[in-house]
Formats: C-alpha cells, sequence, structure tokens
C-alpha cells in the first residue's frame, strides 16, 4: 500500500474524530500565530492539514487567505464539509507535500503538525524543507510541530522520526532561525498522550 493509500484508509475507515492526533481546538498553535500578530491578509497554508480545525479558528479569527493541503482527499472533504458555507473562503489542495509544487514566496506562515514526523526517509524530508524555501516569503515564518525524542515510536501503524527542538532546527538548517518553542502533551481521543514539540522558526534567506 503507498502512502496515498494508507491516509484515504485511514481517514475512510474512522470518524476525523478519532484519530490519535485529532484536536477539537488547535489551541497551542493558535495561541503561537496569535502572538505573531499577522496581518488577516497574510497567506497562511496549513500543510498536512486534513480534517484539522485549525481552518476554523483561523477563518473564526478573520484571517482571509488561508490554504489547506493534504494527501488525502477524503481528510479535506471532511473539513469541507464541516465548514459547509465557509469552505469556499479556503483553498484546498490534495497533494503529497514532498511532491506538489507551490506557489513561489507566496505564504507569509507555513504550519505543520503530525506531519514531519512521518517523514523518516532523508530525501523526503529534504524535498519537503525545499518546498518551504520555494514557497514561504523571505522574512515567513513556519510553525511545525512533531512528536518528541521521548514521544511515540510509532502512529497510525507508521515508524516516526522524533525530534527535540535543537534536532528539529537542525534539521531545517541555516536559513531557518529559531524563534522559541513549545512542549505540549497531547491527549487522544482514545485517551492516551501524545508529546509534542512545537518549534517557530523564521526563514531568514533561501
Amino acid at each position: 500500500m503507498d502512502t496515498k493509500q494508507h491516509w484515504e484508509k485511514v481517514y475512510a475507515n474512522k470518524p476525523a474524530d478519532s484519530v490519535s492526533w485529532f484536536q477539537p481546538q488547535a489551541v497551542q498553535s493558535m495561541k503561537i500565530i496569535q502572538r505573531l500578530s499577522l496581518d488577516r491578509s497574510a497567506h497562511i497554508i496549513d500543510v498536512g492539514g486534513g480534517a484539522s480545525t485549525l481552518v476554523d479558528d483561523l477563518l473564526a479569527q478573520g484571517y482571509s487567505d488561508v490554504s489547506v493541503l493534504d494527501l488525502s482527499a477524503y481528510a479535506l472533504q471532511v473539513a469541507k464539509e464541516r465548514l459547509s458555507d465557509a469552505a469556499h473562503r479556503v483553498q484546498w489542495i490534495e497533494g503529497d507535500i514532498t511532491q506538489v509544487v507551490l506557489p513561489e514566496h507566496r505564504f507569509d506562515l507555513w504550519h505543520g503538525r503530525a506531519v514531519f514526523h512521518f517523514l523518516t526517509d532523508e530525501a523526503a524530508r529534504h524535498r519537503y524543507i525545499e518546498t518551504v524555501l520555494k514557497s514561504v516569503r523571505p522574512g515567513g515564518y513556519i510553525l511545525v510541530a512533531t512528536f518528541t525524542e521521548d514521544g511515540p515510536e510509532q502512529c497510525s501503524g507508521l515508524p516516526v522520526q522524533r525530534y527535540s527542538a535543537g534536532s528539529l532546527r537542525a534539521e531545517f538548517g541555516s536559513p531557518f532561525e529559531l524563534l522559541g518553542h513549545k512542549k505540549e502533551i497531547h491527549q487522544t481521543p482514545f485517551g492516551s498522550l501524545q508529546k509534542f514539540i512545537y518549534c517557530l522558526c523564521r526563514v531568514t534567506h533561501v
């Protein structure tokens, strides 16, 4: 089974609010985004956003240029149906973040939670980072959340790569300035705990 088939099967077989990474609200992400004091017309992309409710929170806060990218068409459809008439205010992109071509230097903020740690192949991580550099404007922000070094070793039946703030910053390299990091203990819908690290960086050069 390829990666797309895997995630389509996950969302087809489970309600979106029962997958382990589900949050009723993206509280930690929104706290960090709000501290950036971005203009409400800022270009924001939620990478691997799928059925996440972050897009709901962004729209509710008045952000007017929001994109959501995910490999799973099923996950994107869940979000569209949840948003109902508001779904037309979002740009929906179905694609693999290690292969998709995004507009050059368009985005002011790149958000990605519970995605990067699935990239256990070095070449895939390199392509992800290249896409960030091509599509986020110089001076723009990237907010990435992954499992911590002592977080889960697997998720959704797949192995993961775990990080500290330092190792995640090192993975992205010199074009990124680490502005801050925050740990979170996420309680899954079925009661287990997952440890996440959120890292906020600024793209300093390309």
